[in-house]
């Protein structure tokens, strides 16, 4: 079986073909080769559409997708994998949280708010990355200056002795700095404390309550009281190491020009941003009743403008949301996508139906990813100097019972591998630190017997598994 856990060089992005999207997301994803061929193509229609004359790419619309299927198969990891590999702004968002206004609940702009602020601190840091070298050298110099600073000029003394005199404690600070730094870069001086000026930024806490649909204002009020507030220093005093820190922090933000880091990000967002729109099954359906449902159709009405393509005002400027790709996702159990409103079913006009996992789909999860559940596992114990070894019949055996209960009780897809495990290595995980002999095999045998009575007891099985 091909080996998925090594790492490759990273795709250059220019030049990511669907083939290379899909097998970066199968080191991480299992199956579902529908799902991932369609997110594949939507990512590479992005770059074939930044090399379009400008007049036609701004014509193109990107082929928003619905994903179909039960949770726990992979919906959700497909959509954030891809957003990582195309080093793209994404959010996820649940449709059930919003509801139109009117009703408690939040505005359906905070999403593309929210991935505008995001987005910043996504380049922000990448910035910030790029000068730390420089603004580690800055830090350092002025923790130098704070440890050693520099000698006052002596007066009574001649123009020609005073500065011959200012010459000489010139050289003989420089040659106490130079000590200072070295001393500083080998650690020894970690234990000295010294005393610094630190800006304060107190804002009243509590101003406004809680409410659904006031974050955002309430984010504008701090921000601009922040600015009111912040003048304010204080001094502290603060081991080296940690002024160290500090100061290179306030050397970076220097470094990098806010105004631009706004803008960059602002286009990431207008060109590449991905918005995952969860359970979006919960707003399907007409309204027939009074109560906690009268507002799905609203949802939807609200979300419309948005995916359609509207201006949102954001406080760092407008955002176009013509251009982002929005991926919905629902089990739709009870409703069904053509139970969305004909205009919203118009914006997404690819679906993709996600299948069920089957035990060989389990085994895979469990052993193939890079961050494979049994590795999290065995990276865990061998903290305790615990070797946990699960043998071929052993991982089949967890994969077999892990259908069985999803079968019996709900379908939660991939994450029943999570309760499964949890019971499973519950005694070696409490008791192992303290074992003399610190290597266990997990066969199948083992696992029979840690869960044959949960497994049978089909009332116990629903609380514990």
């Amino acid at each position: 079986m091909k080996d998925l856990t090594t790492d490759t060089p990273p795709l250059n992005l220019n030049s990511f073909t669907p083939r290379q999207i899909v097998e970066a997301l199968n080191r991480y994803v299992i199956g579902q080769k529908d799902a991932k061929r369609m997110v594949a193509i939507a990512l590479r229609n992005r770059w074939r559409r930044q090399q379009l004359s400008p007049d036609l790419r701004d014509e193109v619309m990107p082929k928003n997708i619905i994903m179909i299927g039960p949770t726990g198969v992979g919906k959700t990891e497909i959509a954030r994998r891809l957003a990582k590999l195309a080093q793209a702004p994404f959010i996820k968002v649940e449709a059930s949280k919003f509801t139109e206004v009117g009703y408690v609940g939040r505005d359906v702009e905070s999403i593309i708010r929210d991935l505008t602020e995001l987005a910043i601190n996504m380049v922000k840091t990448h910035r910030l990355e790029v000068v730390q070298q420089k603004a580690e050298q800055h830090g350092e110099e002025r923790l130098l200056d704070l440890l050693l600073p520099p000698p006052p000029p002596r007066p009574g003394f001649t123009e020609d002795t005073r500065e011959a005199s200012t010459q000489v404690a010139h050289d003989s600070h420089e040659t106490t700095r130079s000590k200072l730094r070295l001393q500083l870069r080998e650690g020894k001086l970690d234990e000295r404390t010294v005393e610094m000026e630190v800006k304060e930024r107190s804002l009243p806490v509590g101003m406004i309550s809680n409410v659904g649909g006031l974050d955002d204002l309430e984010g504008n009020l701090r921000d601009m009281l922040g600015g009111m507030f912040q003048g304010k220093k204080k001094k502290r005093l603060m081991k080296v190491p940690e002024a160290l820190k500090h100061l290179t922090q306030e050397e970076a933000q220097k470094l990098i020009d806010m105004d631009d880091v706004v803008r960059e990000a602002i286009a990431k967002v207008e060109q590449t941003g991905i918005v995952f729109l969860d359970e979006i099954d919960k707003i399907a359906g007409r309204e027939r009743t009074m109560g906690p449902d009268v507002s799905r159709e609203g949802v939807q009405r609200d979300l419309l403008p948005i995916v359609e393509g509207c201006t949102v005002t954001t406080k760092h400027g407008p955002v176009l949301t013509d251009h982002i790709l929005f991926i919905a996702a629902g089990a739709f159990h009870v409703a069904k996508p053509s139970d969305l409103i004909p205009e919203l079913q118009g914006r997404f006009p690819i679906r993709v139906e996600l299948s069920p996992l089957s035990k060989e789909d389990f085994v895979r999860i469990l052993t193939e990813p890079k961050g494979a559940l049994v590795r999290q596992y065995q990276a865990l114990l061998a903290t305790e100097g615990l070797t946990v070894d699960f043998t071929k019949e052993g991982l089949e055996e967890i994969a077999d019972l892990a259908v069985q209960v999803n079968e019996r009780t709900e379908n939660i897809g991939a994450r029943r591998l999570f309760t499964i495990m949890e019971r499973l290595l519950e005694q070696i995980s409490f008791e192992g630190a303290e074992w003399p002999d610190k290597t266990v095999s997990i066969t199948a045998g083992y696992v029979r017997e840690r869960l044959k009575d949960i497994v049978k007891d089909q009332d116990l099985s629903r609380y514990i598994l």
